[in-house]
């Protein structure tokens, strides 16, 4: 299974910390279907771990891109997996984002249509099927799907198994789109260890070299 992404655009990098805008996390719109509810769980764990002004301190390390309608909706771009985790603990948070994007216009269909040709969403379920609508995408940020495949991939992240791209959309579910082109044990977010072996020999084999962040044997 290939995913059938267009060309993107890169995002703006972060600018000055006085430029940075912080929102409420139940303003912020998703542009993607789907997360790994394991890797919510664990940033949730963290977030519970720090107190008020280390979370604030962070988050502003880790500011959100966004993309601001006229009307002054804001659709965010990435960061999903920090901000549910922190939905999660703390309905009521706010972090830190900067706008990505400014567009003249406010009708939502056309801001998704902007943001589909710059390559800014991911329109596969948790499922992987797709690509579905634009308008289909969740309005809420907890109310994005869980994909398993995508768990699988963070763990074997946070094991060196795999490389970061920080600048390719969705790199991590690339990476899940072929693993679950392949044959793994049964397994699900809350319970990724049947599928952990072969995950890893696949992720390093000569198979997956083709995906950014492939290191190999070595990895």
């Amino acid at each position: 299974m290939a995913l059938r992404l267009p060309p993107f655009q890169p995002l703006p990098p972060p600018p000055s910390d006085s430029q940075l805008l912080e929102v409420p996390l139940a303003c912020l719109r998703p542009t993607q279907m789907c997360v790994g509810m394991a890797e919510i769980r664990s940033r949730q764990i963290d977030f519970a771990k720090d107190s008020p002004e280390e979370r604030r301190h962070y988050l502003r390390q880790k500011p959100t891109p966004l993309v601001r309608s006229q009307a002054g909706d804001l659709w965010m771009v990435d960061r999903h997996h920090r901000l549910r985790g922190l939905m999660e603990e703390d309905p009521a948070a706010t972090a830190f984002g900067y706008v990505a994007l400014d567009l003249p216009f406010s009708d939502p269909h056309r801001v998704l249509a902007a943001l589909q040709q710059r390559g800014w969403l991911y329109l596969f379920d948790g499922r992987g099927l797709g690509p579905l609508a634009p308008s289909a995408l969740p309005q809420r940020l907890t109310d994005t799907q869980d994909d398993p495949y995508r768990s699988l991939v963070w763990k074997l992240k946070r094991e060196r198994v795999m490389a970061a791209a920080p600048l390719i959309p969705f790199h991590e579910f690339r990476w899940g789109a072929w693993l679950r082109s392949r044959t793994l044990p049964p397994f699900s977010s809350e319970r990724l260890e049947p599928a952990l072996p072969s995950a890893r020999a696949l992720a390093r084999s000569r198979g997956a070299s083709h995906l950014a962040g492939w290191q190999g044997a070595a990895g």
